[in-house]
C-alpha cells in the first residue's frame, strides 16, 4: 500500500503559488501606503484650510477704517493670522500682497458666488442703493481672499515613497464676507429705542435711505409710529415702562440682542421714558447749547432696527439690523400753541428770520414768526409723517412729545456680526462664504 500527501502541489505549481502571494502583499503593501498618504494628506490639506480660513475672517474684520475706506492693513493682518495657523508644524506659504495667489481684498456676490479682486480703497454709498445693486457692484469692496500653499516645503511622502512619491504639493484658498449690522453685541446700540425699518426705507422694501427725516410719532398724533421703546429683552418681555425707563441714558443694551429674535417693545409715547430722555438730551454734556441751553448740534444714535409689518410695533417686534441716526429735536410733553420750544439753530442751519431781527430772545419773535422758523427746519431736515406729510404742516397738539430725527448717511463704527439688513452700518464680524 502506497502512502503519501494527498494534497501536495507539483514544484511548479508551488512556484505559482509563491508569485501570487509575493504580489498580493506588494498590492496590499499599496493600498496601505496609499491609505496612509491620502489620510496624512487629508489632514495637512484640512489645517492648510484652517490657516486660509482664520487669515480670510482676520483681515476681513479689520476691512473698513472708521470714515469708510477700505483699510489697505488688512492684508497684513490676514496673512499673519494664516501664519500663525501651521500644517504639519510647518508655516503655510502665503504672499501677503494684493495678488490672485496670497491675499486680496474684493467683492463677493451671492448671486453668483463669485469673487471678483478688487485694489479699490473707496467707500461705496451703502444708501438709496438696493441689496441686488451692491450684490452686483464689483466696487463695493465686500471680502478677502486668502491662498496658502504648501509648495516649498511639501507635504511629507511616507510610503509612497517607494513608488518615486518624495512630497506633495497643495493649495487652499478661503473668502470670509463682511455685510451689515446683524447679532448685536452689548452696548452696540445706546438707547432703548427700536427703529422701524419701514420708516427708513423706500417703499414697498426698497433700499435704505437717508434723504427723509422722520419722528418718532411719524403719524403726527395718529396711530403711526416710526419706532417703539424697548428693554432689549430676549426672550422677549413687556417693555413696560419701570424695564425700560432705567435703560434711558445707560450704557446701552446689557446683553446681546439676535437677529431675527422677537425683543420686548411697546408704541406710544410712555410719558416718564419720554420725559427722561427729554432730560438726558438736554443735558448732554460737550453738547453745543443755544442762549435757552437746548442743544444745536445733533445726538447721534445706533439703535436697533425692528420689523413692523403695519408701521406700528409690536410686543415682541422681530429684529432686523442697526440704525445710526441723529437726533435733531426732542419736543416737550405738552402742547405748545406759541411755537416757543423750537429749534432756531442745528448743524450750521439758522432760522433766516431770527438772523434779520439780530437773533434775539426767542420770545422777541412773534407766533407767525415762530411757526416760519419751524417751517423752515422743518424743510431743511425734510422731516415728514408716515404719509409723506410734511411736518411743517402738523398742529401743534400733532407735535407734542415727538422725537425728530433723520438717518444718518455718514460712515459708521462698524457694529455686531454679518448677518443683518442693510440700514447703513457695516458689521465687525464677518463670516466666511467659501
Amino acid at each position: 500500500m502506497k502512502t503519501g500527501r494527498l494534497f501536495s502541489l507539483p514544484k511548479d505549481e508551488r512556484g505559482v503559488a509563491a508569485i501570487v502571494v509575493a504580489l498580493g502583499l506588494f498590492m496590499l503593501l499599496g493600498f496601505g501606503a496609499l491609505a496612509i498618504d491620502l489620510s496624512h494628506i487629508y489632514v495637512a490639506r484640512n489645517e492648510l484650510k484652517n490657516a486660509t480660513d482664520a487669515g480670510a475672517l482676520a483681515g476681513a474684520r479689520f476691512l473698513y477704517n472708521s470714515d469708510g475706506t477700505v483699510n489697505t492693513g488688512a492684508n497684513q493682518r490676514a496673512c499673519d493670522a494664516a501664519r500663525d495657523n501651521r500644517s504639519e508644524n510647518v508655516v503655510v506659504e502665503v504672499n501677503c500682497s494684493q495678488t490672485a495667489d496670497g491675499v486680496e481684498r474684493g467683492h463677493w456676490s451671492f448671486t453668483t458666488r463669485t469673487f471678483t479682486a478688487n485694489p479699490s480703497t473707496a467707500p461705496v454709498d451703502l444708501w438709496d442703493r438696493s441689496w441686488a445693486v451692491l450684490d452686483a457692484d464689483p466696487n463695493f469692496i465686500n471680502a478677502v481672499r486668502v491662498t496658502a500653499r504648501r509648495e516649498a516645503t511639501q507635504i511629507a511622502s511616507y510610503f509612497a515613497t517607494l513608488f518615486g512619491y518624495t512630497g506633495f504639493r497643495q493649495s487652499r484658498d478661503s473668502v470670509a464676507y463682511i455685510g451689515f449690522a446683524g447679532t448685536l453685541e452689548p452696548q452696540d446700540v445706546d438707547q432703548p429705542i427700536a427703529i422701524c425699518k419701514q420708516s427708513i426705507i423706500q417703499p414697498p422694501e426698497g433700499p435704505y435711505t437717508c434723504t427723509t427725516g422722520r419722528m418718532l410719532d411719524s403719524g403726527g398724533g395718529t396711530t403711526h409710529n416710526s419706532g417703539a421703546w424697548t428693554n432689549f429683552s430676549q426672550p422677549c418681555e413687556t417693555a413696560s415702562p419701570p424695564t425700560v425707563r432705567p435703560l434711558v441714558c445707560g450704557d446701552g443694551n446689557p446683553n446681546v440682542i439676535t437677529l431675527g429674535e422677537g425683543m420686548g417693545t411697546t408704541g406710544g409715547v410712555t410719558d416718564n421714558v419720554y420725559r427722561r430722555l427729554r432730560d438726558c438730551w438736554l443735558e448732554l454734556p460737550d453738547m453745543a447749547k443755544d442762549s435757552r441751553d437746548y442743544p444745536v448740534e445733533t445726538w447721534s444714535l445706533t439703535l436697533p432696527v425692528i420689523d413692523c409689518p403695519d408701521n406700528n410695533p409690536g410686543p415682541c417686534s422681530r429684529v432686523v439690523g442697526a440704525v445710526s441716526l441723529d437726533v435733531l429735536w426732542i419736543k416737550q410733553p405738552s402742547t405748545d400753541p406759541p411755537y416757543s420750544d423750537i429749534p432756531l439753530q442745528m448743524e450750521g442751519w439758522e432760522c433766516s428770520i431770527w438772523v434779520d431781527a439780530g437773533r434775539p430772545l426767542i420770545s422777541s419773535l412773534s407766533v407767525a414768526q415762530r411757526v416760519q422758523c419751524w417751517s423752515q427746519f422743518a424743510t431743511t431736515f425734510n422731516l415728514r409723517t408716515a404719509d409723506g406729510t410734511s411736518v411743517a404742516a402738523l398742529t401743534p397738539p400733532q407735535l407734542q412729545k415727538t422725537i425728530f430725527f433723520s438717518p444718518s448717511c455718514e460712515p459708521h463704527e462698524p457694529r455686531g456680526v454679518t448677518g443683518g439688513d442693510n440700514f447703513g452700518i457695516l458689521a465687525e464680524i464677518p463670516v466666511l462664504v467659501q
